[in-house]
């Protein structure tokens, strides 16, 4: 009995020291991990801190662009000078890729209601010209409200970037301890980002891909198939040699 209850107690003791190694080691994992874990936060928080992105960020929204179009009682179309500022419109709406419709609205109700719908007929035929499609544009009417030269408006919503505003210096930059990015770290960059991108809409999403050029590609493919070089040929006069002395020098 004594060698069976010396055996239990053994046992016990040795059971002891095992789980008091296994918490030791779990301790040291713990608090490995939280070292880690802070080193991981403190990354991320330079990170954000250094992002001019994140801290001066370019608002981009959208405005109307309006072009007003005369057309004065007793008037037959649109002039020479309107039908050159509406093509250029038309150009520039359909450049800046602005994801929305050209809208067209013609006055109705007034002294003009007459000579706008002749203007009218003008306006199709300048945006047409210009390659805008019908499923980019909308006709609408509106009132004139007595206005005797109430003008066709011609508008779209264009994509616009407004710059942050920079200037913040709440800190003496010669004398920082903690070395840490200064509040007005890459406003500038931004600020010029905004002034000098041709199309907002860039900053939200990537454009669409256009068709590709399939002339070429074609060529090729057709050579292949017949087993022909798919090398393109040169003329004499672009060929040319990098020396005409041999290796031994002579």
């Amino acid at each position: 009995m004594k060698a069976v209850t010396g055996f239990r107690t053994l046992a016990r003791e040795g059971a002891a020291m095992k789980a008091g190694r296994i918490a030791a080691a779990a301790a040291v994992l713990l608090a490995l991990g939280a070292c880690n874990g802070h080193g991981r936060r403190g990354d991320v928080a330079g990170w954000v801190l250094s992002d001019p992105a994140e801290n001066h960020p370019i608002i981009v929204d959208r405005k109307e662009v309006v072009l007003d179009l005369s057309v004065p009682p007793g008037s037959y179309g649109l002039t020479h000078n309107q039908k050159n500022d509406l093509r250029a419109f038309a150009l520039r709406f359909k450049a800046q890729d602005s994801g929305g419709v050209l809208v067209v609205r013609a006055p109705s109700g007034g002294a003009n209601e007459i000579a706008a719908m002749r203007a009218m007929d003008g306006v199709r035929r300048v945006i047409h010209g210009a390659g805008i499609t019908q499923s980019d544009l909308a006709f609408e009417s509106y009132s004139s409200g007595g206005v005797p030269a109430a003008p066709i408006r011609v508008s779209y919503m264009h994509h616009v970037a407004q710059a942050p505003a920079c200037g913040d210096w709440p800190t003496d930059l010669a004398r920082d301890p903690q070395n840490l990015p200064y509040a007005n770290l890459g406003c500038a960059t931004q600020a010029n980002l905004a002034a000098m991108v041709d199309n907002p809409r860039d900053l939200l999403e990537p454009r669409g891909m256009t068709p590709r050029s399939s002339e070429r590609r074609d060529t090729i493919w057709d050579k292949y198939v017949k087993g022909e070089t798919t090398i393109a040929e040169k003329d004499d006069e672009e060929k040319s040699s990098v020396s005409d002395v041999d290796g031994g020098g002579n």
